[in-house]
């Protein structure tokens, strides 16, 4: 839902009712992943997306009667013969979506205000109840106070890691959908590659922190993209930031008085991915400098140098494209291999 956000406040503040539908639970090689929403107001307008264009209609339609009804519905969507290209999903998945109508989801208002504005939040959700769970309080209700305090357990894990998933609680399935602060991406070096990487990663939705000691380089005016520029050592500045397991760290300085001095800070935090710039030969020259600096095998085999994947890149668009790829990759599992030469299933199993 996070992506129609501001649509669903413009909605309330113009007091339009709407049905929204939201993916709960996928099999196979589903176009959207759990969490994906679309709405649709009593004026018939449509924010969103739940499948690509796959089965937009049959959801819009479904969204219709719940709007009218009032009532809430789930259905499951996969290739069904002839009826694929009309309401299945053509890539051969299948997804299953609650439709819920706006005045059954518990305060609504203060749940978008929060997705908006970044705060930490989860909705855990059956068809006809909604309760919602904040990192240190509790509103609404699923109808039975033990299964709130069982499903509010399992959407403060989740919370906690950013995840979205259907849970059991009390024997029953209740889906849980958390609005975690945007992972951090934080790029070293005030640089043209940076500005690039920069655009990349808030187009990915991270929160961007661009950090370089150069004043004179590390300006607005060339990241107009980052939510954040840091004029400071970057082995000083990481030192006293928060990083988590979310967090993403691209060093593109590629010299050795900042790289050395930070990634010895980097290759100890919990990042998930931690990517250098560098040729061959700078590559080669900073990992021995780094072991004679006391890091360890362990820690050095998480570094990502050259960084990115062999796209062939050449421009610092190009460049940032191959890093992102990579980060991709990582994230989920996947091999930067051509899906062409693949027989395996695109999104996994």
């Amino acid at each position: 839902m996070r992506d129609i956000v501001d649509g669903l406040i413009a909605w309330r503040a113009a007091g339009k009712a709407f049905a929204l539908a939201t993916v709960v639970n996928t099999w196979r090689s589903a176009p959207r992943q759990p969490g994906a929403a679309m709405a649709v107001n009593a004026d018939g307008e449509v924010i969103g997306s739940v499948s690509g264009g796959c089965v937009e209609g049959a959801v819009y339609a479904a969204a219709q009667d719940v709007l009218e009804s009032e009532k809430a519905q789930t259905h499951t969507y996969g290739v069904s013969d002839g009826d694929a290209l009309e309401v299945g999903l053509t890539c051969g998945g299948t997804i299953e979506i609650m439709i819920q109508p706006s005045a059954a989801l518990a305060f609504l208002d203060d749940v978008l205000a929060d997705v908006s504005s970044g705060r930490p939040v989860a909705t855990v959700s059956m068809p006809d109840a909604q309760l919602v769970v904040w990192p240190s309080s509790t509103a609404g209700t699923l109808g039975d106070a033990e299964l709130d305090r069982q499903a509010a357990q399992q959407a403060a894990g989740l919370l906690a890691h950013g995840r979205s998933a259907i849970v059991q609680a009390c024997e029953r399935e209740v889906f849980v959908q958390s609005y975690a602060a945007p992972a951090r991406m934080i790029v070293f070096g005030a640089i043209d590659f940076a500005a690039a990487v920069a655009r990349i990663g808030k187009f990915l939705g991270y929160q961007v922190t661009v950090c370089d000691a150069r004043s004179v380089f590390a300006t607005p005016a060339r990241f107009p993209d980052a939510d954040e520029i840091v004029v400071e050592w970057p082995h000083r500045y990481l030192e006293a930031t928060e990083v988590d397991e979310r967090t993403v760290l691209c060093v593109l300085t590629h010299d050795p008085k900042f790289d050395i001095p930070l990634l010895e800070v980097a290759l100890h935090t919990p990042a998930r991915y931690i990517g250098a710039m560098g040729s061959r030969r700078t590559c080669e020259d900073r990992m021995q400098r780094l072991r004679e600096a006391g890091v360890s095998e362990a820690a050095l085999s998480r570094l990502r140098a050259p960084i990115g994947l062999d796209l062939g890149a050449r421009t610092p668009e190009e460049t940032a494209v191959a890093i992102a790829a990579e980060i991709v990759a990582l994230s989920w599992g996947g091999s930067g291999a051509p899906l062409t030469d693949m027989t395996a299933p695109i999104h996994g199993v």
